[in-house]
């Protein structure tokens, strides 16, 4: 999974860093899901990002590759959640829209207009230009993007979902009294 970050400053959008958390492909997948979790949060509190953006859901024929996809990308919220951001979803080809590549670009594209916008020289995988389109896109949009989590921050759902999460646990029976 590549992921980038990407800055406003003064109108300018500047390139901050990205990367490619890379797990084992022999490992069992809730190990790999773990291992992705941990890099996420790393990632996280190493750049501390104001939101999060992601890719829209986009059709697979493999179904076994979209429900991978799907635990990764389940894997991403969370981690976003447990970070306080806010969460913002882009259909993919508004994200190569927004890099200027045309909806239906394909990835060597998206990469090229990545590397101008951003003034790179080359990324070294399709992940990490992805991830940084998506970044620009939102950047590009401001915060007009589709929140996933119905445009609340985590931290300011964060006491109403502990007290959910809190009803859903508490027994609806009493406890016996003590004798």
């Amino acid at each position: 999974m590549g992921y980038g970050v990407v800055e406003d400053r003064r109108g300018k959008l500047v390139h901050v860093g990205h990367g490619v958390i890379k797990v084992d492909p022999e490992a069992a997948l809730e190990w790999r899901l773990k291992e992705l979790h941990d890099a996420l949060l790393t990632a996280l509190k190493l750049y501390r990002p104001d939101a999060v953006a992601v890719e829209g859901v986009f059709t697979f024929r493999n179904a076994r590759s979209a429900l991978i996809l799907g635990h990764a990308r389940g894997v991403a919220l969370l981690a976003a959640a447990q970070a306080g951001l806010t969460v913002y979803e882009y259909a993919p080809a508004k994200v190569k829209r927004s890099v200027g590549a045309g909806g239906s670009a394909d990835k060597d594209a998206v990469a090229r207009m990545v590397c101008t916008f951003l003034d790179l020289e080359k990324l070294e995988r399709s992940d990490v230009s992805d991830a940084l389109a998506v970044a620009l896109c939102h950047l590009n949009h401001g915060r007009a993007g589709v929140p996933v989590a119905g445009g609340k921050s985590a931290k300011a759902q964060g006491k109403s979902a502990r007290a959910r999460l809190a009803d859903k646990l508490t027994p609806s029976y009493r406890r016996p009294e003590a004798r």
